[in-house]
């Protein structure tokens, strides 16, 4: 536990969910004493049990605090003292492979790390000199990313999904499949059981010794739900900057910090926005996106994050504001990764460039292709005619949903190309797909072939 000051506020006003305000007085210059935005604080209680807790909000000579614990068993007779110092997360080469709670604290029982160095969390994003262009295509082995929607190093882009969807098991496999140097994952909310499977297949993978978790589950205070992102991300920086490493952060699910914002931001009395939501959810989601960087000279920060939409509603305004924050989106329905929703912004500054040359064509072939066996098969489910191409159109897009779009797909990217060719070939015609001639001559695979 850190040392905290030797004054004591005693003052208690108000005690509300998690959620504590105590009388700080103002020094004769008019500066608070002790009392910092951010600052860590350790509340405690007449039983002399302790909890850490955070500046939230200052008014005058009034603080409140988040008390990461809960309030549960405090009293107004309780009384707090200001650590000076913002909440920190522990950074050294001893993280790797190890399991972090919510307040940054170990919790898999490992080694003590109490003596190793700390960083601040929660600061401000890179300046924009020290960012380099995206140029770097990080590869997952999922076709519908790596063929058709790219993820580039310092790419910010969220899963949008519905709940029931696997987007856990499929985030797993991203963060295994992944050619990144070290994988951050923040777990907000999570039921044990898909923290444990998180747990289970890294471990099973052999990626555990190049991976940190930080989890906060369902159970744990809602309040240590709004520090995983800020410690995650604090990790992920510093080992970028200071080893030059490519790190992939992986956060799930951002709906249950948004939540969190919310239920934080209804017990201060805040008046709420859009669907009681707070005012200020866009900053919020940026403060945390906008740390996605590729360091000049140095390494990069990669951010892959869950978003579920309620009621599957895109315009709902977490996953709404999201889209405004980030580079593209990738759409899960079904158990399967949609090409029409699903787009990366920044997949032009990779393909064709550090990928094999057809890529291009390719892409946008088959997803043209697809989008005529979706109109061929509407036009089947209405009875209307269909033509020989019609019906070429919808095994195309039969095939394609199976070969490709379920998230249980796993081939590299040259393999997935290749299929793509075959796929192309066996359902259509050479003039047929619109592709630069020179390239059909070289990978269009001959008719016997397929």
């Amino acid at each position: 536990m850190p040392t905290p000051s030797l004054t004591r506020y005693t003052r208690i006003l108000q005690i509300v969910g998690d959620i504590l305000k105590v009388r700080v007085p103002s020094k004769s210059g008019g500066s608070r004493d002790q009392a910092r935005f951010g600052e860590l604080a350790l509340v405690e209680g007449r039983d002399g049990e302790s909890s850490l807790a955070r500046v939230i909000q200052l008014e005058r000579d009034v603080v409140s605090l988040q008390v990461f614990s809960g309030t549960k068993g405090l009293s107004t007779g309780a009384s707090v003292r200001f650590l000076g110092h913002p909440p920190r997360a522990i950074h050294s080469p001893n993280i790797l492979g190890r399991i972090f709670g919510g307040s940054g604290h170990p919790i898999d029982k490992g080694p003590d790390l109490s003596h190793d160095p700390k960083v601040d969390i929660g600061g401000p994003s890179v300046n924009p000199m020290r960012r380099v262009l995206a140029s770097r295509m990080i590869r997952t082995d999922v076709p519908m990313i790596d063929v058709f929607n790219c993820l580039v190093e310092s790419q910010k882009i969220p899963i949008f999904s519905t709940s029931g969807e696997p987007y856990n098991p499929f985030l797993a496999r991203i963060g295994i499949q992944a050619d990144a140097d070290i994988v951050v994952f923040g777990g907000l909310g999570l039921i044990y059981d898909d923290y444990f499977e998180f747990r289970r297949a890294f471990q099973e993978a052999g990626i555990a010794g190049r991976t940190v978790m930080f989890v906060n589950l369902a159970s744990d205070p809602v309040v240590e739900r709004l520090s995983v992102p800020d410690l995650a991300l604090a990790v992920a920086e510093r080992f970028a900057v200071e080893e030059g490493r490519r790190v992939l952060v992986l956060l799930t699910d951002m709906t249950a910090f948004a939540d969190a914002l919310k239920e934080i931001g209804i017990a201060q009395e805040h008046v709420p926005a859009n669907r009681g939501y707070m005012g200020d959810l866009y900053s919020q989601l940026a403060r945390r996106y906008e740390k996605a960087c590729d360091f000049r000279g140095s390494g990069s920060v990669t951010i892959l994050s869950v978003t579920t939409m309620p009621g599957n509603d895109v315009t709902h305004p977490i996953p709404d504001n999201t889209g405004y924050i980030t580079e593209g989106q990738l759409y899960l329905r079904d158990g399967m990764l949609d090409p029409f929703g699903s787009l990366s912004r920044l997949k032009q500054h990779v393909i064709g460039k550090e990928t094999r040359e057809d890529h291009s064509q390719v892409m946008n072939a088959m997803i043209r292709l697809y989008a005529g066996a979706a109109e061929a098969e509407q036009k089947q489910a209405m009875a209307f005619d269909l033509s020989d191409f019609d019906k070429r159109s919808i095994r195309f897009g039969e095939r394609f949903r199976r070969q490709f779009m379920d998230i249980g797909v796993s081939m590299p990217l040259e393999q997935a190309l290749d299929l793509c060719w075959k796929t192309m070939a066996a359902c259509f015609e050479p003039a047929e797909l619109l592709i630069r001639q020179s390239l059909i001559d070289r990978y269009l695979p001959e008719p016997e072939a397929v």
